[in-house]
């Protein structure tokens, strides 16, 4: 089987040809999923100041309508089946009953309090975790999933990651897509191999457009590799890092023996949707913090500025005065982020929502940053702040559902169109996607399953590249 080893995603410097390396290569056969997300930590230098001349044209240039790319190839093979107007998801509501449970597989480490009272004035360095593995393992490639499946503990499967991607996807500007594997009686929702939801965008609702050349630092690109990055060290710096862990039913699913493992817990819960029909999601989070002599489950996301021109709130000034001002311009800008993290912490329980204030040292180095604030949220009391309706997000679900159970056997993709407010189905070859890698056949026990996604996987290697080779591997 196929599995990316790299430091996906390039996020370069073009001065000194450092970058993160996409590295197509096969692993050793196991496991199966095997995916590490690590970056490239090595300190590069900075990038040299532009000539201004040069950047006069590039702001004349930005002011031009910015045209997003579709988040996937549409073949002229592909068959279009349905065209979703966002309009249509607005008005839907469908009420679930609280989940149950199947399995929490994972460890967890208790959040560091003294990180709430971190200001601007008495700023942490944000540290980086080279050792730390970190698993985005997609849908049919979980090995619990396919498990819970061959034991038909539900019809629908899916992650917390694309179940928040499908209910925020009224606030989302940028493209997105989600294979859709019909198997038998059952349904399969999966990210691609390097797809974007491994990401997180930056300004993806700002009205202040951001630079277009991919190898810009404050490309949309650039920014949510640099969001990733921040995220994943800032999940692991908040935590007391004394060995103490709350460990739960099974270890971590997809770490080998002897690995350092993120501090992460994986929630499989189940949710009715109808009389005969259940859904399973992978559902995460990061850490636990004691409150009442009992342990609360904590989510643990960074909000990231690169610049404050560019959301007009200098975070140094006015995270302490004017904390709200701040947070209702995050809110205007990363709408979209914002809403799909809450969602995932509703979708796993969470009982609160960390979101830390990740900053530069200097607007133009992107690997050096500060921590100026952390701030606690209850998921459900930060999803009425910003708007964001449960019944909503679950009528959403229910209707993609539905109408993919109407589908024939086979391999589909959904797609959010990249200009217009709309999602589109498309019925796609069944090797669609599968031409990266290998694909081993499933022991006949598991054949209801559908053939294996790639996972997603990235580690550092700490290689270089230059520009040309970066684009021509990605």
């Amino acid at each position: 089987d196929f599995s990316l080893d790299l430091d996906a995603f390039p996020l370069a410097n073009p001065d000194d040809g450092s970058a993160f390396r996409l590295v197509d290569t096969k692993p050793t056969p196991r496991p199966k999923f095997g995916p590490k997300w690590r970056f490239n930590q090595h300190r590069p230098q900075l990038p040299q100041r532009r000539d201004e001349e040069v950047e006069a044209r590039k702001r004349e240039a930005e002011k031009e309508p910015a045209i997003f790319k579709s988040s996937v190839d549409i073949q002229p093979e592909w068959n279009m089946l349905e065209q979703i107007p966002f309009s249509t998801f607005t008005k839907l509501s469908f009420s679930v009953s609280d989940p149950e449970d199947l399995l929490l597989c994972g460890a967890l480490e208790y959040y560091d309090r003294s990180f709430d009272r971190i200001t601007p004035k008495n700023e942490r360095r944000l540290e980086r975790f080279k050792n730390r593995n970190f698993f985005k393992v997609t849908t049919t490639d979980d090995p619990v999933i396919r498990r819970l499946a061959n034991e038909d503990k539900a019809t629908v499967f899916a992650t917390d990651t694309i179940l928040a991607t499908l209910m925020c996807a009224p606030r989302s500007v940028y493209s997105w897509d989600i294979v859709v594997q019909r198997v038998g009686n059952k349904l399969f929702f999966d990210k691609r191999d390097g797809s974007q939801l491994d990401l997180l965008s930056v300004h993806e609702t700002s009205q202040e457009p951001l630079p277009e050349a991919k190898d810009d630092i404050n490309s949309a690109y650039s920014l949510s590799v640099e969001a990733a990055y921040i995220n994943q060290n800032f999940s692991q710096q908040v935590l007391v890092r004394d060995g103490n862990k709350v460990s739960f039913d099974e270890p971590n699913p997809f770490a080998n023996e002897g690995d350092e493992v993120a501090s992460v817990a994986y929630r499989y819960r189940r949710w009715k949707l109808d009389d005969d029909m259940y859904l399973v999601a992978r559902c995460e989070v990061q850490s636990v913090v004691e409150v009442n002599n009992k342990n609360s489950f904590v989510t643990l996301n960074a909000l990231n500025e690169f610049d404050p021109k560019y959301s007009g709130v200098d975070w140094r000034q006015k995270l302490e005065t004017q904390r709200g001002a701040v947070l209702a311009t995050e809110l205007k800008n990363n709408a979209n982020k914002l809403a799909k993290w809450t969602a995932q912490a509703i979708l796993a329980s969470a009982d609160l929502m960390k979101l830390g204030y990740v900053t530069r040292v200097h607007p133009r180095d992107h690997f050096n940053h500060v921590i100026l604030g952390v701030v606690g949220y209850k998921p459900r009391d930060f999803a009425s702040q910003i708007n964001l309706n449960t019944s909503n997000m679950w009528g959403i679900v229910k209707s993609i559902v539905d109408l993919c159970m109407k589908l024939n056997e086979g391999k589909y993709v959904l797609v959010k169109d990249p200009s217009k407010p709309q999602v589109r189905i498309y019925e796609v070859p069944a090797d669609a996607f599968e031409n990266d890698y290998v694909e081993e056949p499933l022991p006949e026990e598991e054949q209801v399953q559908p053939p294996s996604e790639d996972a997603e996987g990235v580690e550092a290697n700490g290689t270089t590249t230059d520009d040309k080779e970066i684009e021509a591997q990605t």
